[in-house]
């Protein structure tokens, strides 16, 4: 009888077992899962027609954040299923984001991964803007890696150089150079289309890139260039976030994603 009892119960418990009990487990070891929702579909305030790979056939979704998204709630956004937000932490040679603390701090409680970003800023030496970046941003393991953000800024009241290509690629390297060897993480790039092209990046490898496309995937913006991330908008709606919310995707499945997170999260 005891036998059969045994049984009856190994029964009930298999039939109770689904398939989140076999994913894989976050980067702490923990059973908290690293993906809240696989393949979010976000509302839009300026929806884009997607002809062609749409970024909701994508399974991990995240945001990125500055002082302009204010007091996030964080379990909401990540209930809703941003599993990822990079956030900017400094810009130039002497610029600190007012909101980068709460962001840093509220994201880890959360549970959701986040990187540290640098806004480049063409009238200060790269290696200024490096130590800067270091002076305000905490080595910490769990982070993901630091990304550096490379674009144009015409509409700069101080800022409007626009270097030639080989001087941009030149210090993007020694940016790159001084942050890797301080974190012991190799940067992320975020870039846009005109940047991309007008500094001829597709020759710049080596780094993964997080690329903006806004109307239209990657592939017919960058080529064939490989990416890691992708912004898809600019105007996305983010339960957890008020106002127009940018809306990024990992270029890859959950298995990868979990991979992924083991190997730049330690």
């Amino acid at each position: 009888m005891r036998r059969l009892a045994a049984l009856f119960m190994l029964t009930l418990l298999g039939a109770c077992s689904t398939v989140d009990d076999l994913s894989p487990l976050s980067p702490s070891g923990s059973s908290s899962p690293t993906v809240a929702v696989r393949a979010p579909r976000f509302e839009d305030s300026k929806p884009h027609e997607w002809d062609s790979g749409a970024p909701w056939n994508y399974a991990v979704h995240g945001t990125d954040v500055s002082k302009y998204q204010t007091s996030v709630d964080w379990p909401t956004a990540k209930a809703s299923g941003i599993s990822f937000a990079f956030i900017k932490a400094t810009e130039g040679g002497d610029r600190f984001d007012e909101y980068f603390n709460e962001h840093w701090t509220h994201t880890k409680a959360a549970g959701v991964p986040r990187a540290a970003y640098h806004f480049f800023y063409f009238c200060t030496p790269a290696a200024q803007q490096a130590r800067w970046f270091i002076q305000n941003v905490p080595v910490d393991r769990s982070a993901m890696p630091p990304v550096l953000d490379m674009e144009w800024n015409p509409k700069s009241p101080t800022c409007r150089l626009r270097p030639d290509a080989a001087t941009v690629r030149a210090e993007m390297t020694t940016f790159l150079q001084i942050v890797e060897r301080h974190y012991g993480k190799k940067p992320i790039i975020y870039t846009s289309v005109d940047f991309f092209d007008d500094n001829q990046l597709s020759t710049f490898r080596g780094y993964p890139y997080w690329l903006r496309s806004v109307a239209g995937h990657p592939r017919e913006k960058y080529g064939s260039h490989p990416f890691t991330f992708w912004q898809y908008t600019g105007t996305g709606i983010v339960p957890g976030m008020t106002g127009k919310s940018d809306i990024n995707v990992f270029n890859g499945s959950e298995a990868a994603w979990n991979k992924w997170l083991r190997q730049n999260t330690r």
